[in-house]
C-alpha cells in the first residue's frame, strides 16, 4: 500500500506538535509556527512574486518551511520529485516555498521531515540537541 499524500491539516499538525511551539497569527489571520519566537513555519499570505505562469495571478496558499542551509533549500527545489519551490525574493533566505494545493505530493512521512527540518533550523541549540537525543538521532 502507497503512503498517503500530505494534507495541509498535516502542517498543523506536525508544526504544532514540535517541542516548545507557540502560535502567532499575521494580520490575515495566517498562522505562523514559532520555536523561541523564531518562525519556522507560516502560512503566507498572497504576495506579487509567487504568481502562475499562465494567468499572473498571486498564489493564495503558498506555505514557508525554514531550512538549515542553502544546500538543504537547493536539494528541495531542485529535486524533480519535490513541489518545492522558491521565489527571487527568497534569493538567500534559509527557507524553501510550497503551495497548499500540491502538498499532496508528498507523502505525510516526506512533510513530517519538512517540518522538522524546519523546527530545528529555528530552535535553539540546547532544545535542538535535546531534540535529537530523545529521537535518538546523533546531531550535525
Amino acid at each position: 500500500m502507497a503512503p498517503r499524500g500530505a494534507r495541509v491539516e498535516d502542517v498543523h499538525d506536525l508544526a504544532a506538535g514540535m517541542s516548545h511551539v507557540t502560535v502567532e497569527y499575521g494580520s490575515r489571520g495566517n498562522p505562523v509556527y514559532q520555536v523561541g519566537r523564531k518562525s519556522f513555519v507560516f502560512f503566507r499570505t498572497p504576495r506579487p512574486d509567487a504568481t502562475d505562469p499562465e494567468t499572473g495571478e498571486r498564489y493564495p496558499d503558498v506555505i514557508v518551511f525554514w531550512v538549515e542551509s542553502e544546500t538543504d533549500k537547493l536539494a528541495l527545489v531542485q529535486d524533480p520529485h519535490t513541489p518545492c519551490f522558491t521565489t527571487a525574493h527568497f534569493d538567500g533566505h534559509p527557507s524553501v516555498l510550497l503551495r497548499a494545493s500540491r502538498i499532496g505530493e508528498l507523502s505525510r512521512a516526506e512533510l513530517a521531515e519538512i517540518v522538522q527540518d524546519a523546527w530545528l533550523a529555528q530552535a535553539s541549540n540546547r532544545r535542538r540537541t535535546a531534540w535529537l537525543a530523545e529521537h535518538g538521532i546523533d546531531g550535525p
